[in-house]
């Protein structure tokens, strides 16, 4: 298969500086580093593919060589060496903490950004554990205390975790739980099959976890969701997800909040919001209703006369607990429905005709502007 143009393979115009080709060649190099794509021989061809355009059209000399005779003036110095020598830019380019061409990638994808799956002493930490907690509208506004059941793994009681005796440093990987094998001017980082990357063998494996220190348990735990809690966020408790393998430290575990809808209210962060009826003739003259808030106490509402359908009232202080807040909460919003009785008895029907006569009502009533809807 002929060789693509190096600067169609970096993706960069014939003019672009060095700092454009820098950062092309790292978006190609991070997407497509064997590291991250193992066992993936498209993605490997593509790595090598983009790193020797990289040492090439870094190279101010091999660039201009390139740029006047193509492949054949590259050919002419050498070709791509892919030599140590030929990555010495390459802390630039993925930052100071990267040290030789050899363990670029395995810091960047291993120990770079995120949390370390390391605990202190080296061994892999336990993974963390989900659990969907489901409850009810007032429970998530005014906090509760539940107990929930889950399935994780403990470390084993008879070996304490340790997974046996006779535990000792692989010798395959040196205690590093990873070997490397050469690909070229490459290398990659995989787990070691000796001790299936935890750095260790035991020589008597525990009979009762296998070897692996943990073993299934079902637990009870409490949880505390706090007055205020927002709606489908998590509670984190540390320590509580699965322990490590050999001892060491367990993971967390995340309750992830859902709260189920109420037939009445509704929650706009700190704010509750509701809609009760009033009749035609208590909107018009005016009347006090009484108002059940969420926490069931009654509270007397004044509806002003003259009153409009959809009219918002506020009844301060009666809305959601403020997260830590301290003992603060948000406000109650009332909307008034307006009610039209849908039969009328025919005194009923003249009075109105009355009110409507004495009211100067129209049969032909100008539009309202837009503003006022």
């Amino acid at each position: 298969m002929s060789k693509r143009d190096y600067y169609e393979v970096l993706g960069v115009e014939k003019g672009a500086g060095a700092d454009e080709i820098k950062k092309a060649y790292r978006k190609l190099a991070v997407k497509y580093h064997p590291d991250r794509n193992q066992d993936d021989a498209e993605t490997e061809t593509k790595f090598k593919e983009a790193t020797e355009a990289y040492e090439v059209l870094s190279d101010q000399k091999k660039r201009q060589a390139y740029d006047q005779f193509g492949f054949a003036g590259v050919d002419n110095m050498g070709g791509p060496s892919f030599n140590a020598s030929a990555f010495s830019g390459f802390e630039d380019i993925f930052g100071e903490n990267f040290g030789g061409f050899g363990d670029i990638f395995e810091s960047f994808f291993g120990g770079g950004g995120g949390r370390s799956r390391r605990s202190g002493g080296g061994r892999a930490r336990g993974s963390d554990l989900r659990h969907d907690l489901r409850v009810d509208f007032d429970q998530a506004v005014f906090g509760m205390d539940v107990e929930i059941e889950y399935d994780r793994l403990k470390a084993c009681g008879e070996c304490h975790g340790a997974g046996g005796e006779g535990v000792r440093t692989c010798s395959q990987c040196g205690g590093s739980g990873q070997v490397r094998r050469s690909s070229g001017f490459f290398s990659i980082a995989t787990a070691c099959s000796t001790c299936g990357g935890e750095g260790t063998v035991i020589d008597n494996p525990c009979s009762t976890c296998r070897g692996s220190g943990t073993v299934r348990s079902h637990q009870k735990i409490k949880v505390t969701v706090p007055p205020g809690m927002d709606p489908d966020r998590r509670i984190r408790l540390e320590g509580q997800g699965n322990h490590g393998p050999k001892g060491a430290s367990p993971g967390d575990l995340y309750v992830y909040i859902h709260v189920r809808p109420h037939p009445h209210f509704e929650r706009h962060d700190y704010d509750l919001y509701c809609a009760i009826p009033v009749s035609m003739t208590q909107a018009a003259l005016g009347s006090e209703v009484w108002v059940r808030t969420l926490d069931h106490k009654r509270i007397k509402l004044k509806v002003p006369s003259g009153t409009q359908d959809g009219k918002m009232l506020r009844i301060r202080g009666e809305g959601v607990p403020v997260l830590n807040g301290g003992g603060r909460r948000g406000d109650l919003y009332v909307k008034l429905k307006v009610e039209i009785p849908s039969r009328i008895s025919s005194k009923e029907k003249d009075l109105l005709k009355q009110f409507a006569e004495s009211h100067g009502e129209t049969e032909e009533p100008t539009p309202l502007k837009l503003k006022d809807l």
